[in-house]
């Protein structure tokens, strides 16, 4: 099975622009430039301190993954002390009333190297499909697809900006991606608008743990420890800095509850996991 399908489907032109094909390629990479992360204003993504664009904050993105995605499976078991496999079988047991339809079309945007992805196909009888931008991270979802006979398609595109009809799908996650969008409400639309109407999305991220206590021990442990460790096992100890940060910027669970009904969800509720550390969100399109 090919690993890296090149889409060429119709989706909904912008306007004055004619209906066109979407041809997926892989990005060339050059080395990040690291930067502490910028506040962002109400539905723009976290991006490093001196990017004006959204596009050089996704080029800027999509170096820093690429550069960790080797050990990126290892740092995410060894610095959620192996959590994050619970916080992923948790987003799982809520869809999976969906992933039981043998009908169902079920993507996970910005997959990465491909753990959700394959847990979903794991629950159900669903088509499964992984997006992501990221070169070497697709590279490492391509080895786990061929190591478990996997079935599931994967293809490289932007979040923001995927190679997909309207109301395609029957389920969207994306899991620990969100926050590194560079807008939130054009990831937001562009969910909504690949989702079949009574589809479902599930938002998979980092937050910010609603005890004090709790909030400030959290935020020394990604401060102090997390970039010292990320950094030796992955040799980007700037790549671990943002990380902490990216979150420490990203909404707060209401706020992006709040954010979702904005964009056109409906039926928006979150699960706060492990003290607050991870929320789930989970919307409908009507």
């Amino acid at each position: 099975m090919r690993w890296l399908v090149e889409i060429r489907c119709t989706r909904r032109a912008s306007p004055g622009v004619g209906t066109r094909h979407a041809r997926v390629r892989a990005p060339r990479l050059g080395r990040p430039v690291v930067e502490p992360a910028r506040r962002p204003h109400a539905g723009q993504g976290t991006t490093p301190a001196g990017i004006e664009n959204e596009q050089q904050a996704a080029t800027w993105v999509r170096g820093m993954f690429g550069e960790i995605a080797p050990r990126y499976d290892l740092l995410n078991h060894l610095l959620s002390f192996n959590i994050d496999r619970y916080w992923r079988a948790r987003t799982v047991k809520h869809v999976a009333h969906i992933l039981e339809n043998p009908d169902a079309r079920a993507l996970d945007v910005a997959c990465g190297t491909g753990d959700l992805m394959l847990a979903l196909e794991a629950r159900g009888r669903a088509s499964i499909y992984g997006g992501d931008f990221c070169h070497p991270m697709l590279v490492a979802a391509r080895r786990k697809v061929g190591e478990r006979r996997s079935r599931a398609a994967l293809f490289e595109a932007d979040a923001l900006s995927l190679p997909l009809a309207d109301s395609s799908l029957d389920l969207v996650t994306i899991a620990f991606g969100f926050r590194n969008l560079a807008n939130y409400r054009h990831g937001l639309l562009e969910l909504l608008r690949v989702l079949k109407p009574g589809g479902c999305v599930a938002i998979l991220e980092f937050s910010t743990p609603p005890n004090p206590l709790l909030a400030r021990l959290y935020g020394y442990y990604s401060r102090a420890i997390l970039p010292t460790i990320g950094g030796w096992i992955s040799g980007s100890k700037e790549a671990y800095s943002y990380l902490p940060e990216s979150v420490r910027k990203f909404p707060e669970a209401t706020e992006l509850a709040d954010q979702m009904r904005d964009a056109g969800f409906s039926k928006v509720r979150f699960e706060r996991m492990t003290a607050g550390i991870v929320a789930l969100h989970l919307g409908q399109r009507l």
